[in-house]
């Protein structure tokens, strides 16, 4: 399935996509909160031939949900983004986090924040959507509920004044996220991971070029550690982002961003 949050007559609602059309099941699922679907930790029983259609176009998509906590990134997992970003401890695991106010939805305008930074940078990147609890977490297919696409935005200098990234990744709007969470059974690994900023590319990766896959980073990140229903982890970007041009090409005011990922369709944003 592909699920969405979506507005419609200002208000929220849950919805799954088949091909232009996107079917409002929120009274099928009794919420207006895909968070509290996915916290259910069961597949809900969907008719869509009794859920009103729009559209996709019609509509305004959102984030797929705010999480309860925060963004869980892993840093450092393709090793020409290690590379290009010219960083020591290559073969350690990076695991930061983002806040969970960050995140705004697909469209959504990414605040520029000039007062803060002049180093505005994008990381494309394939997001893992828990849908069961655990710990210790060895059958991982079983606590996956979809993918998402995510863009990781940075404040590179304000990344580098503190001993941890929270802050130069929190900012207000530094989490794009969207426009769909697929489920696993409709996706075919490895995925190609694209991002271009005003139509030119600059990532273009696979999911096969991960140093630790997935499964490796949900059974890391559960050990001795309770993951929750909802919980999103972003997997790591691949190699072109601005910081690791040369000279360095960050974000402006005006610029759109593009991040496109096979099966999960692209999120698109604008620097204001």
């Amino acid at each position: 399935m592909k699920w969405c949050s979506f507005e419609m007559q200002e208000e929220q609602r849950v919805g799954i996509v088949e091909g232009d059309f996107v079917f409002d099941v929120s009274n099928q699922v009794h919420t207006t909160n895909l968070l509290e679907v996915i916290a259910r930790e069961f597949e809900p029983d969907i008719d869509l031939d009794v859920a009103p259609p729009y559209r996709v176009t019609e509509v305004k998509l959102l984030a797929p949900y705010r999480p309860l906590k925060n963004v869980i990134c892993i840093g450092k997992n393709y090793e020409e983004h290690v590379k290009e970003m010219d960083t020591a401890g290559a073969g350690k695991l990076v695991i930061f986090t983002k806040a969970p106010t960050s995140v705004v939805g697909p469209d959504a305008v990414i605040e520029r924040h000039p007062e803060l930074t002049d180093k505005l940078d994008y990381e494309g990147e394939l997001a893992v959507i828990i849908g069961k609890s655990g710990r210790d977490i060895e059958a991982v297919e079983e606590h996956i509920f979809g993918y998402t696409i995510l863009n990781d935005v940075t404040a590179r200098d304000v990344q580098k004044e503190h001993v941890q990234f929270f802050r130069g990744k929190s900012f207000d709007t530094f989490c794009p996220m969207g426009p769909y969470i697929v489920t696993p059974d409709e996706l075919r690994f490895p995925l190609q991971i694209k991002t271009s900023v005003n139509g030119e590319t600059r990532q273009n990766g696979t999911t096969a070029d991960m140093i630790r896959p997935i499964d490796e980073l949900i059974r890391t990140l559960s050990k001795g550690m309770t993951l929750e229903a909802g919980d999103i982890i972003a997997t790591g970007t691949p190699a072109g982002v601005g910081h690791g041009m040369t000279p360095p090409s960050y974000l402006q005011t005006g610029d759109t961003v593009e991040v496109t990922i096979e099966g999960l369709g692209t999120l698109r944003n604008v620097i204001v």
